[in-house]
């Protein structure tokens, strides 16, 4: 049987037992996932051997090995994320059958639910501080974090029955605003065991502390974590018109990443809708301050000093997505900058100190993640760009080739993610949500690498007038300039007396795919 009749017939196997595979089953889900990791590097292995010409000093060599490197080295974190998937778990099961416990203390500990707030209106306030005095659990105080002396919302919160404390700066913005509340917060009489935290715009469901505090029977946890669900469209869903059949972007994270890093003890903390054991948080010294996501970072100081970070995957608040993609941009930005601040900090993953092998590797993916996929996607645009116009080629690849190695590679990841998300990993789709945030990615990975320091909080706006139409010139700049020189290369390449129309077909057709 020839190679492509074996890619074909294994293509096909998958295709006809997948759909009798249950995806939460760790077996299958290592064996399928191993599966996309083996036609990865099938390919990547290709790609080196076939499709760029051996190594030299000259910009005809240099230019397509810079291309592959790129792409192998989002290869590796695509690997590292196919492993982290091979395994997921599920705590509600471990959540049920500790309310026992939960019940049979001989008191409920104090919870106290941090608001933090800054620039937020009333109505998105409003609704959440009635959410968080709705939560049915014993001894809880709700208490808006104000970091922007506002009047008004200490009025609200007084008549709503909330606590209300402001500081006289914003230093180190969320982190430095719940540390400030804490150290308030001790002086009470009777101070809190656990804070369960919300960002202004999430609203917990009545039984949140129910279903999260019986996961701390054990009592090396320190924070268990829930996903983040929204109220809104996010601004793909909005402009692409897909919200009924395409759900937000960051469910793959949430339902399926999350789970998965759980499963291998590497957990993080995604800052809304948690709740920390605040002895474990005393014991790192408060909610770290050396990152913008300091969220995540929390998570990596619980881990140096021994506390565990879990995940409990179930619905128990609802928030506001980014309403604009201006807004959605800030946010991935941030993210990014944050993840760039934590590597070049010395707590990074090549840290000397304790540090969980979980958690290396993790920021190891996260890594390449930002800096390595999102260069590449751009590089994808690029690329067909420089072959029309200067002639240079960086993947010499045969139809053929492509059809033997990158074909059954790309079926088999998109085959492979697909029965593991449930369908939430989709062709094109997933790309565009890259595509879409790639040079302020770019620009954050570069500004947290080289300057990591310096750099104020973000906060992503919410709210506001939402009722009119807002045109991104800017991005339609530059992704109308990639698809004008895009087309005009083609032009140009082809009917010019230029080097790419004298070139053979093969090479024509990679660089048009």
């Amino acid at each position: 049987m020839s190679d492509l009749g074996l890619t074909f017939v294994i293509i096909g196997a998958a295709a006809l037992f997948l759909p009798h595979l249950d995806p939460q089953d760790n077996r299958a889900r290592m064996a399928v996932l191993g599966i996309c990791i083996l036609f990865t590097w099938r390919y990547i292995a290709w790609r080196f051997a076939a499709t760029i010409p051996p190594l030299a000093l000259s910009l005809d060599s240099l230019y397509p090995w810079a291309f592959a490197t790129v792409e192998a080295a989002a290869a590796i974190g695509s690997t590292i994320s196919f492993a982290t998937l091979g395994r997921t778990l599920d705590r509600s099961r471990e959540a049920t059958a500790n309310r026992a416990w939960l019940n049979g203390l001989p008191c409920l500990p104090r919870v106290d639910v941090l608001i933090a707030t800054y620039n937020e209106e009333e109505s998105i306030l409003t609704r959440t501080i009635v959410g968080a005095l709705g939560i049915d659990f014993p001894l809880v105080r709700v208490w808006v974090l104000d970091d922007g002396r506002r009047p008004w919302l200490e009025q609200l919160c007084r008549s709503k029955g909330a606590g209300y404390l402001r500081r006289p700066d914003n230093r180190h913005a969320k982190a430095g605003n719940i540390n400030h509340a804490l150290d308030q917060l001790r002086r009470e009489p009777d101070p809190p065991e656990f804070i369960a935290i919300f960002d202004a715009d999430f609203v917990p469901q009545p039984n949140f502390l129910r279903r999260t505090m019986p996961l701390f029977h054990d009592e090396t946890v320190g924070l268990v974590g829930t996903p983040q669900h929204f109220f809104n469209n996010d601004p793909i869903q909005s402009n692409l018109l897909i919200g009924h059949v395409w759900p937000d972007e960051q469910r793959f994270f949430f339902d399926h990443v999350l789970p998965s890093k759980d499963a291998w003890g590497a957990a993080f903390c995604c800052g809304t809708s948690s709740v920390i054991r605040v002895r474990a948080l005393e014991d790192i010294g408060g909610f770290a301050t050396g990152s913008v996501t300091e969220d995540f970072l929390v998570t990596l100081e619980l881990d140096r000093k021994g506390w565990q970070t879990i995940y409990l995957n179930e619905r128990l608040s609802v928030g506001l997505a980014p309403e604009g993609i201006r807004e959605y941009l800030t946010q991935r930005g941030r993210w990014c900058l944050g993840l760039m601040q934590i590597i070049r900090s010395p707590i990074g993953p090549l840290s000397r100190g304790h540090l969980s092998p979980s958690y290396r590797i993790g920021l190891i993916d996260a890594f390449l993640y930002w800096a390595a996929s999102f260069p590449f996607k751009l590089l994808c645009l690029t690329v067909p760009i420089l072959y029309w116009f200067l002639g240079l080629n960086a993947v010499s690849a045969s139809l053929d080739g492509v059809v033997l190695y990158f074909l059954p590679y790309y079926i088999a990841v998109m085959a492979g993610l697909g029965w593991a998300t449930g369908g939430l990993v989709r062709p094109i789709l997933t790309d565009v949500t890259h595509v879409l945030s790639m040079f302020e990615v770019l620009k954050a990975t570069l500004i947290g690498l080289f300057k990591p320091r310096g750099h104020p909080f973000k906060v992503t706006p919410k709210g506001g007038q939402r009722d009119r139409l807002i045109i991104g010139w800017r991005m339609i700049g530059r992704f109308g300039l990639f698809a004008g020189l895009t087309l005009a290369g083609m032009l140009y390449g082809n009917f010019a007396d230029f080097a790419p129309s004298h070139t053979r077909f093969d090479a024509k057709l990679v660089n048009l795919g």
